[in-house]
Order: structure tokens, then sequence, then C-alpha cells
């Protein structure tokens, strides 16, 4: 490993020569409170930025025992010192240093959730902050003197402020530590208890605006409270204002109904939901909405690919002999695609269901008894939802959380109904049930057949092909709800519980990693989620990059749910699979 004057040394003999004179510091360096990795230099001060790595020895930083034995306090002590160095950059880094992204340093930080990324990695005898760097150019001219003030000056004043203990705000730190131990403790004890989620009580579930996640001022919101009929206790490993344990409504197993007036909170109950399989930052408002991590939500896809799915328990018979076991199009209806996201999801290992009527289809939903009466049960393939759902229950163990506010007749199928007024949410069970038997449906059920087992499917290797044209793995995350792979684009818009980029970019790379390390034709996608789970929970996502090198990182990405990389899977357009037989 170099001395840092060596570095010094190379920045000085390179300035004014052509931009591609920086990969000579690709390196090792010994600074004095911390090691410099130098593991990939851009070749053009337009490119992608550089990646370094800064490894400060354990004895230096001293961050305590406390903080990181417990893998969930580290996984929170490692997203709050993220965020603190992404602080530092912002107060320190003077940014525009000359051509292209010249001068930029930047760490991946996350939003308002906690995720697991491969930013920052603490081990026993080290904490290692993985960056990018924009190196100094006048147009594609080597800048010396300000690359070195970024090397010599502002990197290590980032780090001194934000990676030792002595020096940065160990307050906020413990904070996020707890919180994240207290959310998965909470989380261990949904199932005990037989609930889906819990919502603490004075949670702020709405958001600031439409296009943010931040939490809705104090003043503006109506904090949550929760209806006597749902109260529950969760106890806490570390304290909370003083107390041990959390006030709140448990959301119980089984099949729950959200009605109400327009605009009264139905749909930002259900969002708050949705997003609970995550911890949040401590002030989010939404730290103690805690959701079961096998929860997904379910809305119609017009235009998805569909490959060999067995949507007969929906949609059967089908005009024109369309085969409804093995259901393929490149461009699904409204009604396809739900009963296509359902099937997916119980294929994939999902113990809950999230619907909003107002993102489903109509005709997916329920069928009156007019229409009923106008159009014949012969004529109509599609086995409503109504009919579907307390058999998902029985049979498969898989709760549903619905917002209805269109059709009482899910009030017959309902276990608890939860009616939001004023944002305010009351438990009106039995007036539900008496007003269903008050005013009867004339409805008919229209179930065809029992439903006994869910057909799963084994996706075929060749299938996955990540090339584009002279390179080998082209993947790219193209915003948060699009990965390039290969010459494919994956679409993901309406995997509504993908909320970081960095999430999609594991994503994307996570397939490509299956389909070589697993897939083989006869593991089913459960299998395969369960393998990949499996190692990314143990391991992280740092193997899941096809570049990497035992001495080199990928800095940016965030650990995804085996649910979203399965809804990837089952919407990359060059999919093959193999369906297991009955």
């Amino acid at each position: 490993m170099e001395n840092q004057n060596s570095l010094r040394q190379i920045l000085r003999r390179i300035d004014k020569k052509g931009y591609k004179a920086y990969k000579e510091i690709k390196g090792q360096y010994r600074f004095p409170d911390f090691l410099l990795f130098i593991d990939h230099v851009q070749g053009d001060p337009f490119a992608a930025p550089s990646k370094i790595r800064v490894r400060v020895p354990m004895q230096k930083a001293e961050i305590p025992n406390d903080l990181i034995q417990h893998p969930h306090r580290r996984s929170g002590t490692a997203d709050a010192i993220i965020r603190i160095i992404h602080g530092e950059i912002r107060k320190i880094a003077r940014m525009r240093r000359g051509t292209g992204k010249s001068g930029l340093i930047s760490i991946d930080v996350g939003g308002q959730e906690i995720i697991p990324r491969s930013a920052l990695k603490i081990t026993d005898s080290f904490v290692e902050a993985r960056m990018e760097i924009g190196l100094p150019a006048r147009g594609r001219t080597v800048l010396s003197d300000e690359a070195e003030a970024m090397f010599f000056d502002e990197l290590p004043r980032i780090i001194q402020n934000s990676m030792f203990r002595k020096n940065f705000d160990q307050e906020f730190v413990t904070r996020f530590a707890y919180y994240v131990q207290n959310y998965f403790a909470v989380q261990k004890q949904l199932k005990s208890k037989n609930l889906i989620a819990f919502i603490a009580d004075r949670s702020v579930l709405p958001r600031e605006s439409g296009v943010s996640q931040k939490p809705m001022p104090i003043n503006d919101a109506v904090p949550f409270r929760s209806p006597r009929e749902l109260k529950v206790k969760m106890e806490l490993p570390n304290p909370v204002n003083g107390q041990t344990f959390i006030e709140g409504a448990g959301i119980p197993a089984g099949i729950t109904l959200i009605v109400g007036g327009g605009f009264h909170g139905k749909s930002t109950l259900l969002q708050a939901l949705e997003s609970g399989v995550y911890p949040h930052i401590p002030g989010d408002g939404r730290e103690y909405v805690v959701t079961n991590p096998a929860a997904v939500k379910i809305r119609a896809e017009d235009g998805r690919r569909i490959e060999k799915v067995d949507i007969r328990p929906f949609i059967n018979h089908l005009p024109r002999q369309k085969d409804a076991r093995s259901f393929c199009t490149d461009d699904a209806s409204g009604s396809t695609s739900q009963a296509a996201n359902i099937i997916e999801a119980l294929e994939t290992g999902a113990e809950a269901l999230l619907v909003d009527e107002d993102t489903s289809a109509t005709n997916f939903m329920i069928r009156d008894a007019r229409m009923q009466a106008l159009v014949h049960k012969q004529f109509e393939p599609i086995t409503p939802f109504i009919d579907r759902i307390r058999e998902m229950y029985d049979r498969f163990g898989v709760s549903t959380v619905l917002v209805m506010g269109g059709s009482g007749d899910y009030f017959q199928a309902a276990d608890t109904v939860i009616l939001m007024k004023e944002y305010v949410p009351q438990v009106v069970t039995e007036q539900a049930r008496a007003i269903a038997e008050q005013f009867k449906t004339e409805r008919r059920p229209e179930r065809e057949f029992e439903w006994k087992t869910i057909t799963e499917r084994a996706p075929l290797p060749q299938s996955f092909d990540a090339s584009k044209g002279k390179k080998e793995v082209k993947i790219e995350a193209r915003g948060l709800h699009s990965v390039q792979f290969g010459t494919h684009t994956i679409d993901l818009r309406q995997v509504e519980q993908i909320v970081d980029i960095s999430q999609t970019r594991a994503i994307g790379f996570a397939l490509h990693f299956i389909a070589r390390r697993w897939m083989d034709g006869q593991r089913t996608i459960r299998e395969l989620m369960d393998l990949a789970e499996t190692f990314l929970l143990k391991e992280g996502t740092d193997g899941l990059n096809p570049f990497r090198r035992d001495d080199e990182h990928p800095g940016n990405f965030a650990l995804p749910r085996r649910f979203e990389i399965a809804a990837a899977l089952n919407r990359y357009r060059g999919l093959k699979v193999r369906q297991k037989e009955e």
C-alpha cells in the first residue's frame, strides 16, 4: 500500500495531461487516519464518476459495540452514518470544479426508509464508506490542483466529521440503531398476535405532497388514533419516551375492509401499510407502522407481459379456446393482469395482499346481480375477487386488506370493517354485517371450482441474457421503476413497493445472479427466491455485482425484497418458463 504522498506525486505529474492519465491513480493509499482505495477511475469527465472506498480502523472510529453487535442495531447505525456523510459532503464539498462531473463527491443515501445499503460496511475491525468522486478536468485536461484539494482537504474533513465517534452526533446514530431494533421486534410479534400490521397511536400517515414522502406538517395532519376494538400493546427492547411498550391498532389476519367517503383517508392508510414493510427514519411519522414483511400490493396493470401463469381461479373459459391454465400475453388487460399479479404473489410466498379499488379492474373485483342477469356466467370468464377472497385465506392463509368505497357486497366476506371518517378509524364490523343482513344482495357466487393448489413455474436459464452488443453484462437502473437488462427494458412502474433506485439497480443484478447461480429449469420461482433471500440476508448485496473483485465494491445497492425481484422476473419480456405439474 502506497503512502498518501504517492497519490500527491502522481497528481502533480499528470497535471494538464489528457484525462485518461488519471488511470495512474488507481490503487491503495495510507492516510494518517484512514485508508483510501481508488477502485475505478472514470475514463471521461462526463462518464460515471470514479469509485473510491475510505476505510477507518475501528480503534480510531471507536463506534461502541452496543451499536454494532446486534444485526438490526448495526443496520440502523450504518444508515445513520451514511446520512451524516451525505450531510458533510453537502457542507464541505465544493462540487463544481470544472467540466462534466468534475468535483462531485457523493454517497448512496436513502430517503424516508431505512434499507440495508452497500454504501457503508461495518465490521469488528473497520468502518468503510463506498463513495463516488468526479475527478476534475477543464475540457478533457487533468486539473491536479483541484484533485489535490478534493483528496487532501475536502475528503479528509468529510471523513473526520462523519466516521469518527468523537466528531459525529452520537445521539442521532444511537436513535437510529435502537429504533431499527424496535421496528423488527414489533414485526416479529405480529404473527404471534395473529396480526398482519400494527399502526402506533399518534402516527402521522399522510405525506406532505403527491411527489414527496416526507410527512405532512403536524399542524396540518390528523394523528392516527386506534379504535378501542383494535388496540394492542407491543413490547420494545429499547424504551421510547421512557416506556418499554407502544400502543396502537393491530390489523388482524383474515379479511379487512377499509371503507369510508372519498378524501377521508382510506388510501392513505393503505399506502402506510404498503410502506410499513420497511422501517422509516425517526421523525417520519410512520416509524411504527409495521407490516408483515410478506405483504404485497396488488393492482391492475394494463399492458404487462404474462408468461404461462395459471389464472383459472379468476379467469377461465376464455374465447377462442385461449389457454387459461398456461396464460400468455404481451399486452394484458386490467383483469388478466390483476389475476396474474395475485397468482404470482402467492407463487412467491405472499402472506397478505393489499388492494385498493381505485387501482383495480372493476370487472375483476365484483359483478353485481344486475350485470349477472344481463351477461350470463356462460359468457363471462371472470370469477370476481369477491368470490375467492375467503378461499385464499381459509386454504392458503393469505390475508387481504381491501380499500373499498363502491360496493357493500364485500361486507359479507369481511372479518373486520374499518370506517375512515375525517381521517379517524372506527371499527364498524357489526354494523356492516347488520346492513348486509338487512339489504340482501341478489348476486350469485360465481366460483366455478375449488381452488386447491397454486401452479408453480420454473424459469428457463437460457431465457435470461444480460448481454448487449459487445458488453457481456449490460444492467442499469433507469430511474426508480425501470431496469435495462441486456436488450430488454423491465417496466416496474406498477410495482409500488419499490421505494429506492438503488433497490431497482440491485433487482436487475439479482436477476442476473440468480440466473447464473441457481436457475436450472427445475427450481421454481419460490425456490429461487428462497435461495436469493437467504443469500442476500446473510451476505448482503455486495456479491450481486458480476464485475466485483475481492478488492472492489458496488457502492450503490439497496436490499430488495424477494417479491420485487420476482415481480421484475415476471415482467422481463424475454422470460420463458416451464410449468410444474399439478
